[in-house]
């Protein structure tokens, strides 16, 4: 069954962070050229996975991130700097989140019945 086995094609239909689109149709999809995702690639933005001939892969995650780059660029922010706060807006998260599930058992209703 398809369901059971995670490397089916089925299953990579929902998954994000499978390498989907080849470079010239993620560029596409996010109206920008080949050279934008090689300069977020080069200042550590995305790196994008290699098909077996060598060519770059990208995954939804990925063009999301890219596409927030372009937003940052498109309103004047150079490349390196729309890079550097992408990735501390989601250092941002991922720590929000960290703080989120460390204070969880706090407030949880076993805790409080224990008080």
């Amino acid at each position: 069954m398809a369901a059971d086995n995670p490397s089916t094609p089925s299953s990579n239909l929902d998954d994000d962070d499978f390498p989907a689109y080849t470079m010239g149709r993620a560029a596409e999809m996010l109206g920008t050229t080949p050279a934008f995702l090689r300069a977020i690639g080069e200042a550590h933005l995305i790196v994008p996975l290699r098909s077996d001939g060598g060519h770059r892969r990208y995954s939804r995650y990925q063009l999301r991130l890219a596409a927030r780059a372009r937003e940052l660029v498109d309103q004047g922010t150079s490349v390196e700097a729309a890079c550097r706060i992408i990735i501390l807006e989601d250092q941002l998260e991922e720590a929000k989140r960290i703080n989120e599930q460390l204070r969880a058992p706090e407030t949880s209703p076993e805790s409080k019945a224990d008080a």
